[in-house]
């Protein structure tokens, strides 16, 4: 097996690839992300939200393992809590299915406890730059606040899993309990700096293209054009 076929990567889109049923999830179109090593079968959960059944069931059918969760922020839709009056399922949720480690930023963790009904001790709080390694395969932690002040983005073998901080089109919101308009231009400035050839992977389907180079965002999203 060569490292590139080493590298187990599914993009799922709510309301189609999981909670199909669920008519807030298909308005939500949150993807969610299973990033891992096929050698060992073992591969993480990016923001497991709205049907945590359909996500296992997802990745079991691959043949691999679910040995942590990786979340973008602390939103509802991305890791459970309440959302308008509907109950997300989430990553509490998850662990009630097994016991695995809940990466986030640092910065995330109380926002985390507050929305998804966890503990600091469920939780592994992160520094920026810090790898988490599933298998032989590293996720490198970009930290991006601005959308939310824990807000990350997730590197690993020539793709950027950006959660709400960067989308094809347009960026988070600011506007929101704890982002921060300033933040989010900083982040975008570091964003800036990814190599083109990397592929961008969005915390929602907000484009008809569900992924994209970042040599194209780069060109066609007006959050850049802003930037000074």
């Amino acid at each position: 097996m060569t490292d590139d076929d080493r590298v187990y990567f599914r993009q799922m889109l709510s309301g189609r690839d999981f909670a199909a049923d669920d008519q807030m999830a298909a308005q939500m179109v949150n993807f969610a992300y299973a990033i891992g090593d096929r050698a060992t079968g073992e591969c993480v959960l990016v923001d497991p939200a709205w049907s945590v059944s359909d996500l296992l069931d997802t990745v079991a059918a691959d043949g691999m393992r679910v040995v942590g969760v990786l979340g973008t922020h602390y939103h509802a839709d991305h890791i459970g809590g309440s959302l308008m009056g509907h109950n997300v399922e989430g990553v509490a949720s998850l662990l009630e299915h097994l016991d695995c480690p809940v990466h986030v930023q640092a910065a995330e963790v109380p926002w985390v406890e507050r929305t998804a009904g966890l503990t600091a001790a469920q939780l592994v709080a992160h520094d920026p730059g810090d790898i988490v390694t599933v298998g032989e395969i590293d996720i490198t932690l970009v930290h991006t606040p601005g959308h939310t002040p824990g807000s990350q983005c997730f590197l690993v073998d020539g793709r950027l899993v950006a959660g709400d901080t960067l989308f094809l089109d347009g960026c988070g919101r600011t506007d929101l309990p704890g982002s921060d308009h300033a933040q989010m231009g900083h982040s975008l400035r570091r964003l800036r700096e990814i190599p083109d050839d990397v592929v961008l992977y969005p915390g929602h389907r907000y484009s008809f293209a569900s992924c994209a180079t970042m040599g194209s965002v780069k060109q066609t999203n007006f959050v850049f054009a802003q930037l000074d």
